[in-house]
Protein backbone atom coordinates (compact mmCIF):
# COMPACT_ATOMS: atom_id res chain seq x y z
CA UNK A 1 0.00 0.00 0.00
CA UNK A 2 1.30 3.40 -0.62
CA UNK A 3 1.87 5.76 1.76
CA UNK A 4 -0.45 8.10 4.01
CA UNK A 5 -0.35 10.97 2.25
CA UNK A 6 1.02 14.25 4.20
CA UNK A 7 0.01 17.41 2.17
CA UNK A 8 1.39 20.44 3.33
CA UNK A 9 -0.38 23.36 4.81
CA UNK A 10 -1.49 25.63 2.00
CA UNK A 11 -0.40 29.65 1.78
CA UNK A 12 -2.56 32.89 2.49
CA UNK A 13 -1.32 35.82 0.76
CA UNK A 14 1.03 37.72 2.75
CA UNK A 15 2.66 34.42 3.73
CA UNK A 16 6.73 33.71 4.05
CA UNK A 17 8.29 31.68 1.17
CA UNK A 18 12.23 31.27 2.18
CA UNK A 19 14.34 31.11 -0.99
CA UNK A 20 17.02 28.59 0.21
CA UNK A 21 20.70 27.12 -0.20
CA UNK A 22 19.32 23.73 -0.50
CA UNK A 23 22.33 22.39 -3.50
CA UNK A 24 24.34 24.41 -5.47
CA UNK A 25 25.66 27.94 -4.41
CA UNK A 26 24.65 31.36 -5.95
CA UNK A 27 27.15 32.42 -8.46
CA UNK A 28 27.60 36.23 -9.16
CA UNK A 29 26.07 36.31 -12.67
CA UNK A 30 22.60 34.76 -11.49
CA UNK A 31 22.35 37.91 -8.73
CA UNK A 32 19.60 39.41 -11.51
CA UNK A 33 18.01 36.28 -11.72
CA UNK A 34 17.52 35.86 -8.28
CA UNK A 35 16.18 38.93 -7.69
CA UNK A 36 14.18 38.41 -10.47
CA UNK A 37 12.82 35.59 -8.74
CA UNK A 38 11.98 37.59 -5.31
CA UNK A 39 9.60 39.84 -7.55
CA UNK A 40 7.98 37.29 -9.33
CA UNK A 41 6.99 35.96 -6.03
CA UNK A 42 5.88 38.97 -4.54
CA UNK A 43 3.60 39.74 -7.02
CA UNK A 44 2.04 36.12 -6.57
CA UNK A 45 1.32 37.74 -3.28
CA UNK A 46 4.19 36.41 -1.05
CA UNK A 47 6.57 37.71 1.71
CA UNK A 48 10.15 36.49 0.43
CA UNK A 49 13.48 36.01 2.78
CA UNK A 50 16.52 34.62 1.34
CA UNK A 51 17.96 32.39 3.65
CA UNK A 52 21.47 32.55 5.31
CA UNK A 53 23.33 30.47 2.99
CA UNK A 54 22.13 32.08 -0.17
CA UNK A 55 24.38 34.74 -0.57
CA UNK A 56 26.98 35.16 -3.58
CA UNK A 57 30.44 33.63 -3.10
CA UNK A 58 29.17 31.34 -0.16
CA UNK A 59 30.11 28.07 -1.27
CA UNK A 60 32.04 24.63 -0.50
CA UNK A 61 33.18 23.15 -3.41
CA UNK A 62 30.20 22.38 -5.78
CA UNK A 63 28.10 23.32 -2.84
CA UNK A 64 26.49 26.20 -1.15
CA UNK A 65 28.25 25.11 2.06
CA UNK A 66 29.05 21.48 3.73
CA UNK A 67 25.97 18.99 4.10
CA UNK A 68 25.58 19.53 7.72
CA UNK A 69 25.43 23.39 7.39
CA UNK A 70 22.81 22.95 4.76
CA UNK A 71 20.94 20.55 6.86
CA UNK A 72 21.18 22.67 9.89
CA UNK A 73 19.70 25.51 7.85
CA UNK A 74 17.07 23.47 6.23
CA UNK A 75 16.07 22.23 10.04
CA UNK A 76 15.41 25.89 10.99
CA UNK A 77 13.33 26.48 8.17
CA UNK A 78 11.32 23.40 8.87
CA UNK A 79 11.00 24.44 12.53
CA UNK A 80 10.00 28.21 12.52
CA UNK A 81 6.20 28.60 12.07
CA UNK A 82 6.95 31.70 10.33
CA UNK A 83 7.89 30.10 7.37
CA UNK A 84 5.33 28.87 5.48
CA UNK A 85 7.31 27.59 1.88
CA UNK A 86 10.60 26.90 0.96
CA UNK A 87 11.92 27.13 -2.77
CA UNK A 88 15.25 26.22 -3.60
CA UNK A 89 17.35 28.50 -5.43
CA UNK A 90 19.06 26.08 -7.86
CA UNK A 91 19.82 22.21 -8.08
CA UNK A 92 23.30 20.72 -8.08
CA UNK A 93 24.80 17.50 -6.41
CA UNK A 94 24.58 18.08 -2.38
CA UNK A 95 21.27 16.36 -1.37
CA UNK A 96 23.19 13.09 -0.98
CA UNK A 97 25.09 14.12 1.95
CA UNK A 98 22.55 15.56 4.36
CA UNK A 99 19.28 13.40 3.27
CA UNK A 100 20.06 11.38 6.96
CA UNK A 101 20.18 14.85 8.76
CA UNK A 102 16.63 16.12 8.04
CA UNK A 103 14.43 16.18 10.98
CA UNK A 104 11.39 14.17 9.76
CA UNK A 105 9.48 15.20 12.89
CA UNK A 106 9.55 19.00 12.42
CA UNK A 107 7.98 17.59 8.76
CA UNK A 108 5.40 15.29 10.36
CA UNK A 109 4.42 18.48 12.86
CA UNK A 110 4.11 21.28 10.23
CA UNK A 111 3.91 20.15 6.62
CA UNK A 112 4.97 22.69 4.42
CA UNK A 113 5.47 22.90 0.45
CA UNK A 114 9.16 22.77 -0.65
CA UNK A 115 9.20 23.49 -4.39
CA UNK A 116 12.17 22.14 -6.36
CA UNK A 117 14.02 20.13 -9.25
CA UNK A 118 16.76 18.46 -10.45
CA UNK A 119 19.04 17.55 -7.40
CA UNK A 120 15.76 18.19 -4.95
CA UNK A 121 13.64 15.99 -7.26
CA UNK A 122 16.08 13.34 -4.77
CA UNK A 123 14.44 15.36 -1.74
CA UNK A 124 11.08 14.59 -2.65
CA UNK A 125 11.50 10.90 -2.96
CA UNK A 126 13.08 10.92 0.49
CA UNK A 127 10.90 12.43 2.27
CA UNK A 128 7.81 11.46 0.75
CA UNK A 129 9.00 7.89 1.38
CA UNK A 130 10.23 8.64 4.88
CA UNK A 131 6.85 11.06 5.99
CA UNK A 132 4.46 11.01 2.89
CA UNK A 133 5.09 14.47 2.36
CA UNK A 134 3.92 15.61 -1.15
CA UNK A 135 6.73 17.25 -2.53
CA UNK A 136 6.41 20.18 -5.66
CA UNK A 137 8.31 19.14 -8.47
CA UNK A 138 8.15 22.25 -9.70
CA UNK A 139 10.38 25.57 -10.52
CA UNK A 140 13.51 26.20 -8.96
CA UNK A 141 13.99 30.09 -7.84
CA UNK A 142 17.14 31.33 -9.70
CA UNK A 143 16.80 28.95 -13.15
CA UNK A 144 13.24 28.93 -13.26
CA UNK A 145 10.82 31.93 -11.99
CA UNK A 146 14.37 34.06 -12.44
CA UNK A 147 15.46 32.83 -15.34
CA UNK A 148 13.21 30.62 -17.87
CA UNK A 149 10.04 32.59 -16.67
CA UNK A 150 11.52 35.61 -18.23
CA UNK A 151 12.06 34.27 -21.35
CA UNK A 152 8.64 33.82 -22.58
CA UNK A 153 5.57 36.18 -23.00
CA UNK A 154 3.80 38.23 -20.63
CA UNK A 155 0.71 36.15 -21.24
CA UNK A 156 2.39 32.60 -20.50
CA UNK A 157 4.23 34.60 -17.25
CA UNK A 158 1.04 35.32 -15.64
CA UNK A 159 -0.38 31.97 -16.48
CA UNK A 160 2.48 30.35 -14.59
CA UNK A 161 2.04 33.03 -11.48
CA UNK A 162 -1.47 31.59 -11.40
CA UNK A 163 -1.18 28.21 -11.56
CA UNK A 164 1.81 28.00 -8.92
CA UNK A 165 -0.74 30.58 -6.54
CA UNK A 166 -3.40 27.94 -7.31
CA UNK A 167 -0.78 25.08 -6.61
CA UNK A 168 0.18 26.90 -3.43
CA UNK A 169 -3.05 28.19 -1.64
CA UNK A 170 -4.82 24.75 -1.87
CA UNK A 171 -6.69 24.61 -5.59
CA UNK A 172 -6.66 22.04 -7.92
CA UNK A 173 -4.80 23.72 -10.75
CA UNK A 174 -5.38 22.54 -14.52
CA UNK A 175 -2.05 21.67 -16.13
CA UNK A 176 -2.40 23.07 -19.17
CA UNK A 177 -1.55 20.98 -22.34
CA UNK A 178 1.39 22.08 -24.53
CA UNK A 179 1.56 22.26 -28.20
CA UNK A 180 4.61 19.92 -28.11
CA UNK A 181 3.20 17.26 -25.98
CA UNK A 182 3.09 14.23 -27.97
CA UNK A 183 1.30 10.79 -27.45
CA UNK A 184 3.69 8.14 -27.78
CA UNK A 185 1.41 5.13 -26.92
CA UNK A 186 -2.01 5.41 -26.83
CA UNK A 187 -4.23 4.58 -23.75
CA UNK A 188 -5.50 5.89 -20.45
CA UNK A 189 -4.70 5.90 -16.97
CA UNK A 190 -5.07 6.98 -13.51
CA UNK A 191 -2.41 6.65 -10.30
CA UNK A 192 -0.20 8.73 -8.01
CA UNK A 193 2.50 10.84 -9.95
CA UNK A 194 6.03 9.42 -8.92
CA UNK A 195 9.09 10.59 -10.31
CA UNK A 196 11.68 13.33 -10.89
CA UNK A 197 15.12 13.26 -12.76
CA UNK A 198 15.24 9.89 -13.78
CA UNK A 199 19.31 9.91 -12.86
CA UNK A 200 17.86 10.54 -8.90
CA UNK A 201 14.68 7.97 -9.19
CA UNK A 202 17.40 5.59 -9.74
CA UNK A 203 20.07 6.69 -7.08
CA UNK A 204 17.15 6.89 -4.68
CA UNK A 205 15.86 3.32 -5.41
CA UNK A 206 19.54 1.30 -4.19
CA UNK A 207 19.09 3.82 -0.91
CA UNK A 208 17.40 2.92 2.31
CA UNK A 209 15.16 5.44 1.44
CA UNK A 210 13.97 3.37 -1.84
CA UNK A 211 10.05 3.45 -2.38
CA UNK A 212 8.83 -0.21 -1.78
CA UNK A 213 7.94 -1.63 -5.22
CA UNK A 214 4.18 -1.76 -4.37
CA UNK A 215 3.84 1.68 -4.26
CA UNK A 216 4.45 2.07 -7.60
CA UNK A 217 1.66 -0.75 -8.96
CA UNK A 218 -0.87 1.65 -10.37
CA UNK A 219 1.17 4.98 -10.56
CA UNK A 220 1.82 7.59 -13.02
CA UNK A 221 6.01 7.27 -13.27
CA UNK A 222 7.08 10.83 -14.86
CA UNK A 223 10.76 11.71 -15.52
CA UNK A 224 13.29 13.66 -17.21
CA UNK A 225 17.11 14.18 -18.20
CA UNK A 226 19.76 17.06 -17.89
CA UNK A 227 23.11 16.47 -19.71
CA UNK A 228 24.68 13.06 -20.12
CA UNK A 229 24.22 10.48 -23.63
CA UNK A 230 21.05 8.69 -24.88
CA UNK A 231 22.94 5.79 -23.62
CA UNK A 232 22.36 6.55 -20.00
CA UNK A 233 18.92 7.25 -20.68
CA UNK A 234 18.43 3.74 -21.81
CA UNK A 235 20.31 2.30 -19.54
CA UNK A 236 18.61 4.13 -16.42
CA UNK A 237 15.34 2.88 -17.80
CA UNK A 238 16.92 -0.69 -17.88
CA UNK A 239 17.78 -0.37 -14.09
CA UNK A 240 13.83 0.45 -13.79
CA UNK A 241 12.87 -2.70 -15.72
CA UNK A 242 15.47 -4.81 -13.79
CA UNK A 243 13.43 -3.74 -10.66
CA UNK A 244 10.31 -4.28 -11.83
CA UNK A 245 8.79 -0.72 -11.83
CA UNK A 246 8.34 -0.45 -15.35
CA UNK A 247 6.11 -3.67 -14.82
CA UNK A 248 3.64 -1.98 -11.82
CA UNK A 249 3.42 1.38 -13.28
CA UNK A 250 0.03 2.36 -14.92
CA UNK A 251 1.31 5.18 -17.54
CA UNK A 252 4.79 7.13 -17.68
CA UNK A 253 4.60 10.70 -18.43
CA UNK A 254 8.48 12.42 -20.03
CA UNK A 255 9.54 15.78 -19.78
CA UNK A 256 11.32 17.67 -22.39
CA UNK A 257 14.78 16.60 -22.62
CA UNK A 258 17.85 19.02 -22.50
CA UNK A 259 21.31 18.84 -23.62
CA UNK A 260 21.48 15.03 -23.85
CA UNK A 261 24.14 13.87 -26.57
CA UNK A 262 23.10 11.05 -29.03
CA UNK A 263 19.91 11.95 -29.58
CA UNK A 264 17.80 12.33 -32.79
CA UNK A 265 18.43 15.53 -34.45
CA UNK A 266 22.53 15.93 -32.82
CA UNK A 267 23.87 12.55 -34.16
CA UNK A 268 22.77 9.22 -35.48
CA UNK A 269 20.89 7.98 -32.75
CA UNK A 270 17.41 7.54 -31.65
CA UNK A 271 14.65 9.84 -30.44
CA UNK A 272 13.65 9.88 -27.12
CA UNK A 273 10.40 7.95 -27.91
CA UNK A 274 12.30 5.43 -29.61
CA UNK A 275 14.33 4.63 -26.63
CA UNK A 276 11.15 4.62 -24.11
CA UNK A 277 9.56 2.58 -26.52
CA UNK A 278 12.34 0.21 -26.60
CA UNK A 279 12.76 -0.46 -23.17
CA UNK A 280 8.91 -0.54 -22.40
CA UNK A 281 8.90 -3.58 -24.94
CA UNK A 282 5.31 -4.93 -24.87
CA UNK A 283 3.89 -3.08 -21.67
CA UNK A 284 0.63 -1.98 -23.18
CA UNK A 285 0.67 1.83 -20.87
CA UNK A 286 -0.10 5.16 -22.05
CA UNK A 287 2.92 7.43 -22.46
CA UNK A 288 3.07 10.71 -22.63
CA UNK A 289 6.21 13.09 -23.75
CA UNK A 290 7.97 16.39 -24.48
CA UNK A 291 5.93 17.39 -21.39
CA UNK A 292 7.18 20.94 -19.79
CA UNK A 293 8.50 19.97 -16.17
CA UNK A 294 12.57 19.54 -15.12
CA UNK A 295 15.44 21.44 -16.49
CA UNK A 296 13.97 22.60 -20.02
CA UNK A 297 11.95 24.64 -18.74
CA UNK A 298 9.57 26.53 -17.59
CA UNK A 299 8.08 23.95 -15.30
CA UNK A 300 4.78 22.37 -14.97
CA UNK A 301 4.17 21.44 -11.25
CA UNK A 302 4.02 17.77 -10.72
CA UNK A 303 3.25 17.04 -6.84
CA UNK A 304 4.55 13.91 -5.92
CA UNK A 305 2.15 11.46 -4.94
CA UNK A 306 -1.03 13.01 -5.83
CA UNK A 307 -3.60 11.61 -8.09
CA UNK A 308 -3.64 12.33 -11.77
CA UNK A 309 -5.53 11.44 -14.90
CA UNK A 310 -3.70 10.42 -17.90
CA UNK A 311 -5.37 10.54 -21.38
CA UNK A 312 -2.34 10.04 -23.97
CA UNK A 313 -4.38 10.26 -27.12
CA UNK A 314 -6.23 13.35 -25.99
CA UNK A 315 -2.63 14.77 -24.39
CA UNK A 316 -4.20 15.31 -21.14
CA UNK A 317 -2.95 15.52 -17.89
CA UNK A 318 -5.32 16.21 -14.97
CA UNK A 319 -4.66 16.52 -11.29
CA UNK A 320 -7.53 15.19 -9.42
CA UNK A 321 -6.63 16.15 -5.98
CA UNK A 322 -5.74 19.00 -4.25
CA UNK A 323 -1.46 18.99 -3.25
CA UNK A 324 -1.91 20.93 -0.39
CA UNK A 325 -4.74 21.25 2.91
CA UNK A 326 -5.88 24.27 4.66
CA UNK A 327 -3.34 25.46 7.64
CA UNK A 328 -4.36 24.76 11.21
CA UNK A 329 -5.86 27.87 13.19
Amino acid sequence: MPPLLLRPHALNPGDLIVIAALSGPLHAQYEPDLQQAEAVLQRMGFRVRRSGLLQVGQRHRWSAARPEQIADEFNGLLRDPEVRAIMAHDGGQTALGYLDLIDVEAIRRDPKPILGYSDISLLHLVLYQRTGLVGFHADLATPGLGGAWQRVTAQRRAELEQLYVDLLTGSSPKLPAGEGWECWREGQAEGRLIGGVINRIVLNQAMPSALPLEWFDGALLFWEEMGGHASYVWSYLQVLRHAGILDRIAGMVVGVPRDIAGLEGQEEGPSLREIVLDVLGERDIPVLGNVEFGHAGPNLPMPVGIRASLDSRRRTLTLLEAASQPQRA
